[in-house]
């Protein structure tokens, strides 16, 4: 079940919140068992089978959550034994489900093995869960954690909101607010904060993510089958993906902190408009931030951090965003994705380093060297999202080759007549063709122009909506990230409020979102 569609919209969301309604009267276990009902129903809708596989994850971890918990910490051997049983337990069921088929693939294309595996269907969802409760027993081995509350563990692993595509939330943030009678509960106030922030994110999937997909799918489906774009063809099939991604991750991210907060319950802030960040180091403070908390946190510090030196801090950095790349998926493509922001991230700090000794003050910056960055860093992972999106290398490198110029720089024929002197020298010294209709059969991306000029001016000037909402705690905010303060400048004047005039614009928008609901699209970030 998805949340762009009509099905969840009208009829799962409201029988849930009316439930939950009727239900919470008899107090808050009774409502944590209603939702825990819903939220294993709402992922049963997708495959059935698979039911059995959450139920038993969740089972098995909370088991071995209690077995920590009563095990003196002076047992440390045998509590380092029975955690580390648990998370190569989860990691093993990642790996069956996710990455077998791939690395079987991989010894076979080198001639290795000659192995044959059937085709497994990826559990939904499973990355994000498995995550979630690995990070739970290394703090339950560290006595940082304990739930004796099984419906609560369920809860906490299967809410609906979170389920599918994250955030990975972690158990501090989210088992308190179970037991808190005064927040978990229906209210004016949460409906209101969640419907806005639900419809905003709605809009952003169905509207402009949804409607910008088709100029990127064009290019990179083409380019797939074997076609080669042109300059400004790969350009603007890449430019298209990146804005599809902002909108269809960010859409989602909106979507599940306002199904939460209906409930009562805030979720950690996720997404920070990261195509305003002015470092690769401030993009992963912004993008998909529980998974860049989860990678430091559980990752990137066990293995040493910045604590060894610059070697083992670098080399830290590319182990963990290879296996973040291979955390998004089981391809070549994910683990060069992750290796690239990797090396972004070791010439990050390499460059700071050296500026630092320079005498440079890092905590000072012009409006020409922030606009700057930001364009640099955007450029960045804009070149990255090709590998991201890309079916296969060979894919990527035509894409890249066009980019770069090397497949060469067409344009359409009716335009050479125009050019006035001494435009025909200068194109030719460029080395840009003049030949057919623009755009020919490999893409109709222009059309989209407009479209994406608006979406870039949103992505890159605007406030997010957790900024919009802020006199309102949409949600938890992370000094990981930044986010601190979700003012960003905003006058308060301009904030929204729960009036008319912003009912009847979350209104049009809700409309607007379920009138073009025609054809439902999943998340992009569903399969991973």
């Amino acid at each position: 079940m998805l949340f762009n569609s009509y099905i969840f919209v009208l009829a799962f969301l409201p029988a849930v919140l009316l439930g939950f309604a009727l239900i919470r009267s008899y107090g808050i276990g009774a409502a944590i068992g209603w939702l825990v009902a819903a939220s294993l129903f709402f992922y049963a809708w997708w495959n059935p089978a698979y039911l059995l596989l959450l139920g038993g994850s969740i089972a098995g971890n909370y088991g071995i959550g209690l077995l920590l918990a009563r095990i003196s910490p002076a047992r440390r051997l045998v509590r380092l034994l029975l955690a580390g049983a648990g998370i190569s337990a989860n990691l093993g069921l990642l790996a069956q489900y996710k990455y077998a088929n791939f690395f079987i693939d991989s010894l076979n294309g080198i001639g290795v093995a000659h192995w044959q595996l059937e085709p497994v269907m990826l559990p939904l969802a499973i990355s994000f869960f498995t995550f979630q409760q690995i990070a739970y027993l290394a703090d339950v081995y560290r006595s940082e954690a304990s739930e004796p509350s099984f419906l609560n563990y369920c809860l906490f692993v299967s809410f609906f909101p979170q389920l599918i595509a994250g955030p990975i939330v972690h158990h501090r943030e989210m088992l308190p607010q179970f037991m808190d009678a005064r927040r978990f509960r229906l209210s004016q106030e949460n409906t209101a904060v969640g419907l806005t922030l639900f419809t905003i994110g709605l809009f952003k999937k169905v509207i402009l993510a949804d409607g910008v997909a088709v100029y990127a799918n064009a290019v990179f489906d083409a380019t797939a089958e074997g076609l080669q774009p042109s300059f400004f063809e790969a350009w603007g099939g890449t430019l298209a993906y990146t804005l599809q991604l902002y909108f269809d991750f960010s859409g989602y991210c909106d979507m599940a902190v306002g199904l939460a907060r209906l409930f009562g319950i805030r979720l950690p802030i996720n997404f920070n408009s990261p195509y305003k960040a002015v470092n690769i180091v401030d993009f992963w403070r912004r993008w998909h931030i529980t998974l860049s908390r989860f990678l430091r946190d559980y990752l990137y510090i066990p293995l040493g951090g910045n604590r060894h030196g610059r070697r083992r801090r670098y080399r830290n950095l590319m182990i963990t965003m290879v296996l973040g790349g291979l955390w998004h998926g089981a391809g070549w493509t994910f683990v060069l994705w992750g290796g690239l922001h990797g090396l972004y991230l070791v010439f990050n700090h390499a460059w700071h380093r050296v500026r630092r000794r320079l005498g440079h003050d890092l905590s000072r910056s012009t409006l020409l060297g922030r606009a700057a960055a930001r364009t640099l860093t955007l450029g960045a992972v804009m070149l990255g999202w090709v590998l991201f999106r890309a079916a296969d290398l060979g894919t990527a490198g035509r894409i890249y080759a066009a980019m770069f110029g090397t497949a060469g720089i067409s344009l359409p024929e009716e335009l050479q007549g125009s050019l006035s002197a001494p435009a025909p020298v200068l194109t030719a010294m460029l080395g840009i063709r003049f030949e057919g209709p623009f755009p020919h059969e490999l893409a109709y991306w222009p059309d989209g122009i407009p479209l994406m000029l608006v979406m870039a001016g949103i992505a890159l000037f605007t406030p997010t909506a957790y900024q919009w909402l802020r006199f309102y705690d949409p949600v938890i905010p992370s000094p990981y990230s930044g986010t601190r303060d979700l003012g960003g400048g905003l006058p308060a004047w301009l904030a929204w409020r729960p009036n008319a005039g912003f009912a009847l614009v979350t209104l049009a928008m809700l409309l607007w979102s379920l009138l073009e609901m025609t054809s439902v699209s999943e998340f992009l970030y569903f399969q991973f």
